[in-house]
């Protein structure tokens, strides 16, 4: 019988709201007293090592300054045209009336169908295929009449058929094509919102000397327990940066938090912001049902991308089980390790890529696999309870590099990472990441308050670009 980890440490030394002179942080009366001297040690212990989660973004995202509330872009569309519920009316052998209902239709609501074009249709029950010639278009109705190029070559009524454009024909001495196509871009948004924090701390307890030497993760170190204390709130909101960016949803309408955060003017608007989970929930891929952790899942996804964008790399984010179920499908491959991965993305430096906590592995397209803490931190992501439906992500697939997109404010395309934050700024304010003091104590001379108070401001916003080419592992 397999074994298991049995019992839990918990969750100690957790954030306290309440600033008080603990007897675990300064010496009291009783220690004063005591008659023994305990043997202290003066140096707090990392039990938890390097605390914080914020790594994600700094790894594949990008940060650039954005001048308003609104961010919008543009992605293009699909080259060709193919439609999914297309249904035929009752028609002789060799013609029918076909009506396309696709709720998503190119343009503002016509078919992008044209007399003289060819089409395939396929029975999405399964079926035989039919090919057929474009003799009639309403595109107000969403209607087209087919002539059959098979004999007794008819549609099944009520059926639901798939059908795509392959060409065109036309007799001898004839017109050129009726009318034109536009090209399609579908337009995007995302809102940023405002993050903030603030630390206080009495002037007296910031001349209070403590008996345990404390060390920030940025290596200052001291007896001054407000130290640790601040830069705690500091390391605290960096990670609230990141995962905010992760997690953010937009509020819906007469929603509580739209009442509570929208405009005056026009309640209900306003609230929340379009995280990377929740885009790629709604526009990218999603895999569930446990984690691919043989060739032929991976194959699954291979075989999604091809459809897609088909990006060359892409980088894999994982929990520890789904890193561990990764590395055990590759090492049971005789080959493993033979074609390598090019480690492009790192300047074909397997070395860098080791460094920075990536391995690659090469199937159809170059995969890089790193472990990520915030779906390991049991204080978070890693926390959730297991099964279908509870909102545990296992790992998240973003692809590497940058892709091309309309640019409104530019007015032009340009070229933008598929993962990146745009932070508010202007020539007289940049909200990427504000820090000041106010207060009496500290150097701050701003009020009269005995105390010093140090605030944290940002406000931002992640655009997801290309989200198909995303893909999301949930439980």
């Amino acid at each position: 019988m397999a074994g298991s980890v049995q019992g839990s440490p918990g969750f100690d030394l957790q954030p306290s709201s309440e600033q008080v002179a603990l007897s675990s942080n300064y010496i009291t009366n009783f220690d004063f007293l005591n008659q023994y001297l305990p043997d202290t040690y003066e140096k707090e212990f990392e039990r938890y090592g390097n605390r914080t989660v914020a790594s994600f973004l700094r790894l594949v995202g990008a940060e650039m300054p954005s001048n308003s509330d609104l961010i919008k872009w543009a992605e293009q569309g699909r080259l060709h045209t193919k439609y999914v519920d297309v249904t035929c009316a009752a028609g002789s052998a060799s013609a029918a009336l076909w009506t396309i209902s696709d709720v998503l239709k190119p343009g503002s609501g016509s078919v992008a169908v044209r007399v003289g074009q060819t089409v395939m249709l396929t029975r999405n029950s399964g079926g035989a295929n039919l090919k057929a010639l474009v003799t009639l278009v309403d595109t107000a109705a969403g209607t087209v009449n087919l002539a059959y190029y098979g004999a007794n070559h008819t549609g099944v009524a009520g059926e639901k058929y798939t059908m795509f454009i392959y060409g065109s024909e036309f007799k001898k001495g004839t017109a050129g094509m009726e009318g034109s196509l536009e090209a399609d871009d579908v337009f995007f948004e995302n809102k940023p919102i405002i993050l903030k924090d603030r630390y206080a701390v009495s002037g007296s307890d910031m001349a209070q000397i403590g008996w345990v030497e404390v060390t920030t993760e940025n290596g200052a170190s001291g007896y001054l327990w407000y130290l640790k204390s601040e830069h705690e709130t500091r390391l605290r909101f960096d990670d609230y940066l990141e995962t905010s960016m992760l997690e953010a949803v937009p509020a819906i309408q007469n929603s509580g938090a739209a009442a509570a955060l929208g405009n005056a003017a026009a309640a209900n608007t306003g609230a929340g912001s379009e995280g990377i989970f929740y885009v790629v929930n709604q526009r990218g891929n999603v895999w569930s049902g446990g984690n691919p952790n043989v060739l032929g899942d991976f194959d699954s996804i291979i075989q999604r991308l091809d459809k897609q964008g088909s990006i060359e790399e892409n980088v894999i984010f994982v929990d520890r089980q789904f890193g561990f179920d990764i590395d055990d499908m590759l090492a049971a491959q005789n080959s493993y390790g033979a074609g390598g991965t090019s480690y492009g993305l790192f300047d074909n430096d397997q070395e860098m890529a080791l460094n920075l906590g990536f391995t690659g592995f090469r199937r159809g397209y170059d995969f890089y696999k790193s472990d990520w803490k915030y779906l390991n931190d049991p204080t978070m992501r890693g926390g959730l309870p297991s099964g279908s439906g509870s909102g545990r992500i296992n790992g998240l697939m973003v692809p590497a590099g940058s892709t091309s997109v309309y640019d409104q404010i530019l007015g032009k395309n340009a070229k933008r990472p598929f993962l990146h934050v745009r932070y508010r700024a202007s020539e007289t304010e940049d909200r990427r990441y504000k820090t000041w003091i106010t207060g009496s104590a500290g150097g701050a001379q701003t009020s009269s308050l005995d105390a010093m108070e140090v605030n944290f401001l940002s406000e931002r916003a992640v655009c997801t670009l290309g989200a198909n080419n995303f893909f999301i592992f949930e439980e």
